[in-house]
């Protein structure tokens, strides 16, 4: 389980908002984040959503080094930093200076999780995700690992295979391979939780997406982030 708290240090100097969502593959953050993304767009606010592993300038090399085998868990980890560097010079950042709600479906725990899952060194990864603000709100949904294993694999006719953590070499199975990856993806979940606002994401969605709703309203003031009508 992780024990160092990630470095985020950033000095925040812009009137935009940031919300972050993390969690197993799974545990439902994405549905949540959309709901979030639709709810906000029908209030007029302004908001602007990202997804990790999401940038058109890395997505090519990315595919060819997966496809071919060809990365190690350091050139993996640095393959995802730069992508998530480019998202953040071209959208987050600019869109938070121009007073947007920014949403992002994971952030840069996801990196410290996986990463310290494939061996990489923590503290460097923490370095290299330095630059990054932190989330106003980062929501964790946490789930039992059978119950995100039973979602994901449900609905797979196959696994891929990095998604399944085959490059480890733990087995050759991989849906075994799965198993070990999400679950010591989960110790470092853990070990992070008091950074986190923390959503019980057994439960029913709607049930879910009514208490992410207050608890944005509690932090943010979402007149602030209202599209101005032109008179």
């Amino acid at each position: 389980m992780a024990e160092d708290q990630p470095v985020v240090q950033v000095e925040r100097k812009y009137p935009g908002k940031l919300v972050a969502v993390e969690g197993l593959d799974g545990s439902g953050k994405s549905t949540q984040i959309y709901l979030v993304k639709r709810w906000l767009e029908l209030q007029g606010a302004l908001v602007y959503f990202t997804e990790w592993n999401s940038s058109v300038l890395v997505k090519k090399a990315t595919s060819k080094g997966k496809k071919r085998q060809l990365l190690t868990p350091t050139t993996f980890s640095l393959i995802h930093a730069t992508d998530f560097a480019d998202r953040y010079e071209r959208q987050i950042l600019p869109l938070l200076r121009a007073g947007y709600i920014v949403l992002a479906d994971r952030y840069l725990y996801t990196a410290l999780a996986r990463d310290s899952v494939r061996g990489v060194d923590r503290k460097w990864v923490e370095q290299l995700y330095s630059f990054a603000t932190p989330p106003d709100i980062t929501f964790y949904f946490e789930v039992p690992l059978e119950v995100s294993l039973k979602r994901i694999l449900d609905g797979r006719p196959a696994l891929k295979y990095h998604e399944a953590g085959l490059d480890m070499g733990w087995t050759t199975d991989p849906y075994e391979s799965f198993r070990i990856f999400q679950g010591r993806i989960l110790k470092e979940y853990e070990g992070m939780k008091e950074h986190f606002t923390v959503i019980d994401a057994t439960t029913a969605i709607p049930v879910q997406q009514t208490e992410v709703r207050r608890l944005i309203e509690a932090k943010i003031d979402l007149a602030d982030f209202r599209r101005r009508k032109r008179p």
